[in-house]
């Protein structure tokens, strides 16, 4: 091994070893910690500081749902008297006007008996035992269910009551029938904060308050009725730094109940124009993402939506393109906190970030009548010392709740993706198939395991085990269940065969298509993660139970989502380049005014590190992606072009003859070096990656530099590390063929996405001329009697 193969292999090392170090989990303090729950308990926070009885004017608050209330766990005598079935008391808040009498009632909350449900309930119903995982986890002041611990039968509805110590888990319910003095759901709770909200504007504050007047939907200005509502004091924020922020120029959405002195308490907060369809910035005909953190660190306070649109002329016409009732699939990703209360949670200058799916409509607002966004999030969310619970959750709970949401403390940008054949259902005959809906069902099915830690009553992040890794696993296990639908549907396959020429055809080929690219970009090497293909084949019911590998080599797998800011750019791009349409909202440490903190936006792996980024990237990139089949044919025809190029020449110039010289050994050794550790540093480390989506030109341009530096490389380095080799080397026959397999390899690596096909390109190329066509024997006519060794040989390059 020459000296300049060793530095390559000590520097692919010094950066596995950099990953290993950010992605491990870290080491639980000794010293116990209070989980910041308990720590934010004002008494604003509980059930008992607002009457069940609420007298709320119509024309200034609406409900938050038809149907809302405060789940109770059931003790266990309570669960043995009434079955073993997935319930909880759900004591109701607000009800729909044919079932007023139920409010202030603690009623059964269970299943509606459907083949689909009970399909859920199987997967994902479990015994509960905290390990020593989960004990440890304690210590440190994170949130698990304690009050679950020791059960035998724990359900979805059970596992999202009993995740806090406490009884204080709000929802809205959907799908709701009431029958046998019982409500019977057929969708999972989503998670709100307080029962009713209203629009208005800050005209000051008043001690812990503020002076509020209301919209007037008949002038359509917030000179409406005017009253003083409570803020609480929270670590969110101070109601001086409310009125004084930009973001609520537009006004807020407050979201809350009446206290026992009748004076509406804030629970939840909303900037009202980040979900207006009303954009800051159109960006039209884009091709690729934008950088959508860009300065980040200066927009504390601030919020700003965007709307790129691939393929529309004008703005106006961008924008039409929105209706009421449009469905979009979020990519939400929140970023770091700064500053000397920061998270301090930075290592290597990465800041990891998470990552979650969620789903957003566009409704009729009822205050404005004008249309803006609701947003509901799946939150794939491990334990944590804030009492986050993995589950559905309206944007007011997870964002703007006051006491754990995120808006005041973390930049965010969500991504809201509209493209026709994800967001729109399929009817076939009566056959409905909807991907949004499966991604939900899967999301669903996900979330109810990180609530039990399938089991162990613990979810903790890994390098193979995180938000965003098992938020793609359940986009991965939704693209299968969909292709196994349609592959065991008679129904759908006959409707396709019968309507070739459908719009919703072409539109299901186009979601063919996309689940197919999805499914390499999840599984990059083309191998499925164990675990991955395990629970799919559990929830289709051939597999036993769920599994779990937490190694590095299984995040390895799926390297492409272990971080969330590429988790969601991949997806992003992805989308685009399929012309969908983004939405993107942004909002930055809202409402600001915190000297303390600044907003820092997530990165990849060495995100602040200039250039040691990129180049991991790179690596990473084209070491753990593999040719598809395709790939592999493609790599064949430009071996074969460059065969039929460099032959001719070499025979012609008498650079090659035809000597048949092999040697096994020598035949695998010369893979390692020189064809990996070349092709390593000038196609690996200098060539951008298919991941950075840089232009034509600018491609080629390293290319072109690429090439140049590794026909130099050649004749310098016999200089330097291979004498006897120079003066080969250095001939100009051997230069020209050099660079020709250099423009082969680049050319196979761009198409393929795989440094493994320039690999083996090289490999082949270094043989061939190695043990056919007389190179064993010049370098053995060139070398010193040491050189013909068969150590020796294996160092020469090619």
């Amino acid at each position: 091994m020459r000296k300049s193969d060793g530095l390559v292999l000590i520097a692919l090392g010094i950066i596995c070893a950099i990953a290993v170090i950010c992605f491990h989990p870290k080491p639980q303090p000794a010293i116990p910690q209070e989980p910041n729950y308990a720590l934010s308990q004002p008494t604003g926070n509980q059930s008992s500081f607002y009457p069940l009885e609420q007298d709320i004017d119509p024309t200034l608050y609406h409900s938050v749902g038809d149907w809302v209330g405060r789940l109770i766990l059931p003790n266990p005598e309570e669960i043995q008297a009434n079955s073993t079935s997935d319930w909880v008391w759900f004591q109701v808040y607000n009800a729909p006007t044919t079932a007023q009498d139920l409010i202030g009632e603690k009623v059964r909350l269970e299943w509606q008996e459907t083949p689909q449900i009970k399909t859920y309930l199987d997967a994902v119903t479990t015994a509960i035992e905290f390990n020593q995982t989960t004990r440890n986890s304690q210590k440190n002041g994170n949130i698990h269910p304690n009050r679950l611990n020791g059960w035998s039968q724990v359900g979805p509805l059970q596992s999202l009551a009993g995740a806090r110590p406490k009884n204080d888990v709000i929802v809205r319910l959907e799908e709701v029938i009431w029958a046998e003095n019982r409500l019977k759901i057929a969708r999972s709770p989503i998670q709100v904060s307080g029962g009713f909200y209203g629009l208005v504007s800050i005209v000051s504050t008043q001690g812990d308050g503020l002076r509020v007047r209301h919209y007037n939907p008949e002038s359509g200005r917030f000179d409406g009725v005017e009253e003083v509502i409570h803020f609480p004091q929270h670590l969110f924020s101070t109601p001086q730094q409310l009125e004084a922020s930009p973001a609520g120029e537009a006004g807020w959405y407050i979201y809350g109940a009446k206290d026992k002195q009748g004076i509406f308490t804030v629970q939840a907060i909303a900037p009202r124009s980040l979900f207006q369809l009303q954009p800051d910035r159109v960006i039209l005909g884009a091709d690729k993402l934008p950088n959508l953190w860009e300065n980040t660190g200066d927009r504390q306070g601030t919020v700003a939506t965007v709307l790129i649109d691939p393929e529309a002329k004008t703005q106006p016409d961008a924008i039409s393109a929105w209706q009421e009732g449009d469905r979009a699939l979020i990519l939400h990703l929140f970023g770091g906190i700064g500053g000397e209360n920061g998270d301090q949670q930075t290592i290597w200058a990465t800041v990891t970030g998470h990552f979650s799916f969620g789903v957003a409509e566009i409704i009729r607002d009822p205050f404005t009548d004008e249309l803006r966004w609701e947003i509901v999030y799946q939150q794939v969310y491990a334990h944590n010392p804030d009492g986050i619970i993995a589950a559905n959750a309206t944007w007011a709970n997870y964002m703007g709740d006051l006491q754990r949401g995120w808006l005041g403390k973390r930049p965010v940008v969500d991504v809201l993706i509209k493209l026709e054949a994800v967001t729109q259902d399929y009817n076939f005959d009566g056959v409905i198939l909807s991907p949004l809906q499966a991604l939900q069902q899967q999301l669903n099915v996900m979330m109810s395991r990180y609530r039990t830690g399938d089991g162990t009553g613990s979810a903790i992040v890994t390098p193979a085990t995180s938000c965003v890794q098992d938020s793609n696993q359940a986009l991965y296990i939704a693209i299968e269940q969909i292709k196994e639908q349609v592959a065991t549907t008679p129904q759908i396959q006959a409707w396709l065969q019968q309507h070739p020429n459908h719009p919703q055809t072409q539109r299901f080929q186009e979601l063919v298509t996309l689940g197919e690219e999805l499914e390499q970009n999840l599984t990059p090497l083309g191998v499925v993660r164990s675990d991955w293909k395990h629970n799919a084949e559990t929830l289709a019911g051939v597999g036993d139970r769920f599994m779990q590998d937490n190694q590095l080599l299984a995040g390895i797998l799926s390297w492409r989502t272990i971080m969330p800011r590429r988790g969601q750019d991949i997806i992003a791009d992805l989308l685009l380049d399929k012309n969908a349409k983004l939405w993107v909202l942004q909002s930055f440490q809202v409402p600001g005014g915190d000297g303390s903190i600044f907003p820092v936006a997530p990165t990849v792996l060495l995100g602040n590190i200039p250039v040691l980024s990129t180049l991991l990237t790179r690596l990473v990139a084209g070491l753990t992606t593999l040719p598809s089949g395709w790939g592999w044919l493609i790599c064949a025809v430009i071996a074969l072009g460059y065969a039929a190029i460099a032959i001719p020449f070499g025979l012609m110039t008498g650079f090659l003859q035809f000597r048949w010289d092999f040697n096994g050994v020598q035949f695998f050794l010369t893979l390692v070096f020189p064809a990996f550790s070349e092709e390593l540093v000038f196609r690996g480390l200098l060539l951008p990656s298919f991941l950075e989506n840089a232009s034509a030109g600018a491609w080629l341009f390293w290319l072109s530099l690429s090439t140049i530096l590794f026909i130099l490389y050649h004749p310098l380095n016999a200089r330097y590390f291979y004498p006897h080799g120079y003066p080969m080397f250095r001939d100009w026959r051997f230069l020209v063929l050099a660079g020709l397999l250099g423009i082969a390899c680049a050319v196979s690596y761009g198409v393929t996405r795989s440094l493994w096909s320039a690999v083996i390109l090289h490999w082949l190329a270094v043989n061939i001329w190695l043990f056919v066509f007389g190179g064993k024997g010049k370098l053995q006519v060139i070398s010193s009697p040491v050189a013909s060794d068969l150590h020796s040989e294996e160092r020469v390059e090619g």
